[in-house]
């Protein structure tokens, strides 16, 4: 039974790699064990476009394509999150594309462009809404400067249905939380490491990139939280500390470099990441993802 948008928030947002083919071209279709693995898993909601997805190193055609292509090997299994962002205009573009495809929900990055004001997110946010049809909505918060008050009035937008909290401020969050309708689902955006902290402050579920190589450790450490196991949680975060060390390295340049390494190594071969993301891992990051797989018979 498909569970519902908001059964799939409280669970684990998957976020899904973007494969290329020899050419360096999007290859959607090399997904297809990687999404078959973790829903069999357990995955709650598949997302694409996401950044471990390389969001803004594909162009927004590439990324409508992406999202078309995921709700097909989804095929009705379960809901499917979609990444909207940049320019108000591709934003749009895709927001009608990622609806038309029949994706259950939006997952909104936060504006990068260096000229950003609160209440000019609303009205980003707003057109977003109006392009895609009134499609249900994520907010991807990776900065909480624009403060509290201005996190309330974007959650307060019709169709706001959760936000991914990408900000390693977990007081924070906790403030955003009480401030807004309890109905909205925090979500803990910066993976199976920090997802212990988030839950402790009020969140559910978390996203993680980890489900393209291991779904079966995010979805342990899911159910430990869940059933208030915080120790159980911690031990089996752990145990794929050294995997996320490697893709925080080099300013968090190794993230998707990191995943696409372990997917090659696994004999699903994504192709590489794109500049200015770093390719390859460097010898020494190899060995201690080599090591990281042997220990946890990931072969």
């Amino acid at each position: 039974m498909t569970l519902s948008l908001d059964q799939a928030l409280t669970g684990i947002s998957g976020i899904l790699v973007t494969p290329y083919d020899n050419k360096g071209d999007i290859a959607p279709a090399r997904l297809s064990p990687i999404i078959d693995r973790a829903l069999g898993a357990g995955l709650h909601m598949p997302v694409v476009n996401g950044n471990t997805g390389e969001f803004y190193a594909l162009t927004t055609e590439e990324a409508a394509t992406m999202v078309r292509e995921v709700v097909g090997l989804v095929d009705g299994r379960a809901p499917v999150l979609a990444g909207i962002g940049r320019g108000i205009r591709d934003a749009a573009v895709l927001a009608r594309a990622s609806a038309d495809a029949g994706a259950t929900a939006l997952m909104v990055h936060q504006p990068p462009d260096p000229f950003v004001a609160p209440r000019g997110i609303l009205d980003y946010l707003k057109a977003v809404a109006d392009a895609s049809g009134g499609l249900p909505m994520m907010l991807y918060l990776r900065n909480d400067a624009i403060g509290t008050r201005a996190i309330a009035e974007l959650c307060a937008l019709p169709g706001v249905k959760g936000v991914k909290w990408a900000t390693p401020n977990p007081l924070r969050l906790a403030e955003a939380k009480a401030a807004c309708d309890p109905a909205i689902v925090w979500v803990g955006g910066l993976a199976e490491t920090w997802a212990p902290a988030f839950y402790a402050v009020g969140a559910r579920g978390f996203t993680s990139g980890l489900i393209n190589v291991w779904p079966e450790r995010s979805l342990a450490i899911h159910a430990a939280l869940e059933a208030g196991d915080f120790s159980g949680a911690n031990a089996l975060i752990a145990g794929m500390k050294v995997f996320e060390d490697i893709r925080a390295e080099e300013m968090n340049g190794t993230n998707v470099t990191g995943v696409k390494a372990a997917l090659l190594a696994l004999g699903r071969d994504c192709g590489p990441t794109r500049p200015p993301s770093a390719w390859p891992l460097t010898g020494e990051q190899q060995e201690r993802l080599d090591a990281f797989i042997a220990t946890n018979r990931l072969a």
